[in-house]
C-alpha cells in the first residue's frame, strides 16, 4: 500500500484535502487574533514594553531636570503632559515609571512562576506529606491579607538592610553601598514575589492531579521514563496553558501593587519616578494641578486593562472548554 501524501489525501473526509496540520497552539493563536479586545491588549502591552526598553531615548526632558520657572504649568507645546510643582516634565516622569513598573511586574512575576510552579509540580506529582506540607504552605500565605503581609517584609526588612549598607560603605567605601535606589526594588521584588506565588502552586498542583493519571503519563512510567522526565516532557507542558492565563493577570496585579506601595510610602521612593508616587504627590494638589494626578492615574487604568483583556483573550484561546 502506497504512503505518499496523494494516497493518504484520497482517504481524507471530502473538504479537508490539502488542509495544513494544525496544532494547539496554531489554533489558539488564531483564536486570540479574531478577539479585538484581546489584539488590543497585546499591542498595549508591546507599546509599554517598547517605552519601558526605549524610555532614555525618546523622553523630552531628564526625568530629574528641574526648572523652577516652569512650575506646575498645564500642558502647552514644551510640555505635553504639563509640569510638577518642581518644574520637571511629567510627559518624561511617566514614561520612565513605565521603565519602574515593567522591571517590577515582569521581575515579580518570573520569580513568582518559578517558586509556584515548582513547588506546586513537586505537591501534584508526589503526593502524600509533601503535598500535604506544601499545600498547608499555601494556605497559610493565602490566609495572610496580601497588602498587609507585603507592607510587614517590606517595612521590616528595609531598616536592617540599609543599615548593613551604610556599615559597608563605611569599611569598604565602595560608592555602590550608598545606591539605595536597589534596595528599594529588591524589596518590593521580594515582598510581591512572596505574596504571589501561592496562585501559581494551586493552579499547577490542579493540573498536575488531573493529568498525572492520563494514558500517555502511564505509559511513559510503563516505558521506564524517569519521574523527572514525566514532569517535565509530559505533564508541566500540558498544564501550562492556564497559568499563562493567570500569569498574563498577574503582570497588572503586579503593577498595581507596586503602585500602591510607592503611593504608601514603602515601594520605589522619589526621585526615581513610579507612578504610584505620582499618584501620591498629585492627590495632594488634585484641585489646582488635576494633570499631575490624571496622567499617572489614566496611564496605570489603560494598562491593567489592556493586561485583563489580554488575560481573557488568552483564557478564551488555550481553555478547550469555551471552543465552538
Amino acid at each position: 500500500m502506497s504512503s505518499s501524501p496523494q494516497a493518504f489525501n484520497e482517504v481524507l473526509p471530502e473538504g479537508l484535502e490539502g488542509h495544513e496540520p494544525t496544532s494547539l497552539w496554531r489554533d489558539a493563536f488564531d483564536r486570540l487574533k479574531a478577539n479585538k479586545l484581546a489584539v488590543f491588549g497585546f499591542i498595549i502591552v508591546v507599546v509599554l514594553l517598547l517605552v519601558a526598553i526605549l524610555g532614555p531615548f525618546i523622553t523630552p526632558y531628564d526625568f530629574l531636570s528641574q526648572d523652577l520657572s516652569q512650575r506646575n504649568q498645564s500642558s502647552s507645546a514644551a510640555h505635553l503632559l504639563g509640569t510638577d510643582d518642581l518644574g520637571r516634565d511629567v510627559l518624561s516622569r511617566v514614561i520612565y515609571g513605565a521603565r519602574t513598573a515593567t522591571i517590577v511586574a515582569f521581575s515579580v512575576t518570573a520569580v513568582s512562576l518559578l517558586i509556584g510552579v515548582s513547588l506546586g509540580a513537586i505537591a501534584g506529582y508526589s503526593g502524600g506529606r509533601v503535598d500535604s506540607a506544601i499545600v498547608w504552605i499555601i494556605d497559610l500565605t493565602m490566609s495572610i491579607p496580601i497588602l498587609l503581609l507585603a507592607v510587614v517584609i517590606n517595612v521590616s526588612l528595609k531598616t536592617p538592610v540599609t543599615y548593613w549598607m551604610d556599615d559597608m560603605y563605611l569599611k569598604t567605601h565602595n560608592p555602590i553601598y550608598r545606591e539605595t535606589i536597589w534596595v528599594d526594588f529588591a524589596l518590593v521584588f521580594g515582598a510581591l514575589a512572596l505574596i504571589m506565588w501561592p496562585p501559581y502552586a494551586r493552579l499547577i498542583r490542579g493540573q498536575i492531579l488531573s493529568i498525572r493519571n492520563e494514558n500517555y503519563v502511564l505509559a511513559a512510567r510503563a516505558l521506564g521514563f524517569s519521574n523527572r522526565r514525566i514532569l517535565f516532557r509530559h505533564i508541566l507542558p500540558n498544564g501550562l496553558g492556564p497559568v499563562i492565563v493567570l500569569a498574563s493577570a498577574g503582570l497588572g496585579q503586579a503593577m498595581i501593587l507596586e503602585s500602591a506601595f510607592s503611593f504608601l510610602g514603602i515601594g520605589v521612593r522619589p526621585p526615581i519616578p513610579s507612578w504610584g508616587n505620582m499618584i501620591s504627590d498629585g492627590l495632594r494638589v488634585w484641585r489646582n494641578y488635576p494633570h499631575l494626578l490624571a496622567a499617572p492615574a489614566v496611564v496605570l487604568g489603560i494598562i491593567t486593562v489592556a493586561f485583563s483583556f489580554l488575560g481573557d483573550g488568552l483564557n478564551d484561546a488555550l481553555n478547550p472548554k469555551g471552543w465552538r
